[in-house]
């Protein structure tokens, strides 16, 4: 068992800026419910005298169950606006005990000669159970939602247990209670469309931004090195081939040493870009080189949100993680199961891992010509500010442990058996 990792003194690369989006789905989903959750406390308040004088004419036990349940789940529905978490949830809620107190509301009449011609209460908070359906709800069952509930109001205020009080005004409230309603559920789909196009059109212009910068940072780093190809490691080839006398056999060493140099430096060099990329896109494109294997690979996913990393960092991340999996192809065995996990730290961390069962290695045994590792994982995670970690043993299969930002202490002890012993690649 080993670990491998470079440790980077200094800090880790920026993160770059964020650009906030004005209107987004979650924004538009915050303010609606926000809007519907006040909007209900003020329908309920301004119902209140009404609810209070027709308690006689409805059974004591419907009273209880039926206005406590929905005071509980109007409250539950303002708490979850405010924190943002089980909206949907709260409002179909809201808007199911609406409708089973309305469809139970005629048994519950203790004298038809005591309803009220004008309006039950249940009438005053229709256009609160409307919009929490248009909130909690698929557009299809919200507009049946949106259509049921006045035609069964207008269907009970024709019987004697809601009033008998004549077509016409129970077709009038229950037109009166479609259109309001009607206006409420267009206006919030309208909105939730429009905010989805919106972030589908930011996610594809950043996706194209990231793939225009990437290949643009390709592009640099390609002509880079092949300068370097031609300036050092040519000439230091052709002196090696001419080195008949020791002084020009000494030179070509120096001259050697001196390529090799420039070639780390420039695998050293990460793109200087302030520009980020979502993690949940980093994730998708390891989840796509994944189905590229010639072996399945399990992608999971934990906690990104919308955690951004930087252009650099994602490249890195994704690179590396590509050397683990096929590392994994190579080394591993057929019959071994492998998984990645992508997962976000709550403090912007981001951790990928690379995980098979299969027959391991000892990472001390590895010729140290070997540059899989070294290269292609840890030094390119180090270049990024981050660290690559390499735990395997013979018989107990291998795990790939990439980190960003590295939040290591850089006085404390650097484990680089692994680093100099390489890896087969």
């Amino acid at each position: 068992m080993a670990t491998s990792g470079v440790l980077t003194p200094g800090s880790a690369p920026p993160r770059g800026r964020q650009v906030r989006n004005p209107l987004s789905l979650r924004r538009v989903e915050t303010a609606v419910s926000r809007s519907a959750a006040g909007f209900g406390i003020a329908f309920l308040l301004q119902t209140t005298p009404a609810i209070i004088g027709q308690l006689p004419t409805t059974h004591l036990a419907w009273n209880y169950v039926f206005i406590i349940g929905m005071l509980v789940s109007l409250l539950v529905t303002v708490v979850a606006a405010v924190t943002r978490r089980y909206v949907r949830a709260a409002a179909t809620t809201f808007a199911a005990v609406y409708l089973i107190g309305l469809v139970s509301w005629p048994f519950a009449i203790l004298d038809p000669t005591s309803i009220p011609t004008d309006s039950f209460w249940l009438y005053g908070i229709m256009t609160v159970a409307t919009s929490m359906a248009a909130i909690g709800l698929p557009v299809r069952w919200a507009s049946l939602y949106l259509v049921a509930i006045p035609l069964i109001y207008a269907i009970i205020r024709l019987t004697p247990a809601g009033g008998d009080v004549g077509p016409s005004r129970a077709a009038l409230d229950s037109v009166f209670a479609l259109i309001l309603g009607g206006v409420i559920t267009i206006i919030f789909t309208m909105l939730r469309t429009a905010a989805s196009n919106v972030d589908r059109a930011q996610q594809t212009a950043l996706e194209r931004y990231s793939h225009a910068v990437r290949q643009h940072a390709i592009e640099a780093e390609r002509v880079q090195v092949d300068a370097i190809v031609h300036d050092s490691v040519l000439t230091t080839l052709l002196s090696a081939a001419r080195a008949y006398t020791p002084e020009a056999q000494e030179l070509a060493a120096t001259m050697a040493g001196n390529a090799i140099g420039h070639l780390r430096e420039a695998v050293a060099v990460a793109p200087d870009a302030d520009a980020v990329v979502p993690a949940g896109v980093v994730a998708s494109r390891i989840s796509d080189a994944a189905t590229t294997m010639s072996q399945p690979f399990d992608v999971r996913t934990n906690r990104l949100g919308r955690l951004s990393l930087p252009i650099p960092v994602a490249e890195a991340l994704y690179s590396a993680a590509v050397q683990g999996m096929v590392n994994s192809l190579q080394h591993a065995g057929a019959g071994a199961s492998r998984y990645v996990e992508v997962q976000g730290g709550g403090d912007g961390s981001v951790e990928v891992r690379v995980v098979d069962d299969g027959r391991g290695f000892d990472p001390l045994a590895v010729p140290t010509e070997r540059l899989g590792v070294r290269v292609s994982i840890q030094e390119r995670m180090s270049s990024a500010g981050g660290h690559a970690e390499v735990r395997s043993a013979p018989g107990e299969g291998t795990t790939v442990t990439l980190n960003w930002p590295d939040e290591r202490s850089a006085a404390g002890p650097v484990f680089e058996e692994f680093a100099e012993a390489g890896e087969v690649s």
